[in-house]
């Protein structure tokens, strides 16, 4: 049987938010790490003064609200060393804060470097970092594999229960609704083409440096 890699590449990243959103320590944290992609690219921003390395991690209608954020930043952070610590910070928070509600979720927070982000983003930044998807192709498929066989092979096994016995019934019903949700959510996830975003998120003041 030929294989549509284009169709698999288009529902890599679907199924690993799918995986990532399922797992409750992993949800949405990758982008508020120390060593995540977004502080990363204000550290280089910061260092290079080009302020455009990070407008690409939030909406269009926030890049106002990030300029000035990087302006203010830039000027405090001259004055001295614990200056320039709190600037960054401030501007750290700022971007990271702007990011997520543009991508409709609350800002909760910076977490240290180091953090676990769970297996599928590992997999996914691996990929990108190598120019390799095979791996992660086959990570993204064996978990959609395993899980569908957990969830089938429940239902199944209490399918041919007695019809007098309603607490086995119920039972059956319960593994049925997880099975089919689960398959349904994976379906479901292909099929998202991305979620709404909010946009024109203020940033929060920084005294201007005398």
């Amino acid at each position: 049987m030929r294989i549509n890699i284009s169709f698999i590449l288009s529902i890599i990243v679907a199924l690993a938010c799918f995986l990532i959103a399922n797992s409750a320590n992993y949800v949405y944290c990758h982008c508020d790490t120390m060593d995540g992609p977004v502080i990363q690219a204000a550290k280089k921003a910061l260092e290079t003064g080009d302020v455009s390395l990070v407008l690409i991690w939030v909406q269009k209608d926030d890049e106002t609200a990030i300029r000035k954020a990087f302006e203010r930043t830039i000027a405090v952070r001259k004055l001295n060393a614990e200056a320039k610590e709190f600037a960054d910070m401030y501007f750290f928070e700022t971007l990271v804060r702007i990011h997520r509600a543009g991508e409709g979720f609350p800002y909760t927070g910076i977490e240290p470097a180091g953090t676990d982000v769970g297996p599928a983003v590992s997999a996914a930044d691996k990929a990108l970092e190598t120019g390799s998807r095979e791996k992660l192709i086959n990570f993204i498929s064996d978990e959609i594999k395993h899980g569908i066989e957990k969830h089938f092979k429940e239902a199944l096994e209490k399918k041919n229960y007695k019809k007098d016995d309603i607490s086995a019934g119920r039972e059956y019903v319960k593994a049925y609704v997880e099975y089919v949700h689960y398959v349904e959510k994976i379906y479901e996830s292909t099929k998202s083409a991305g979620h709404e975003h909010s946009h024109g998120h203020e940033a929060e003041e920084l005294p201007e440096s005398k």
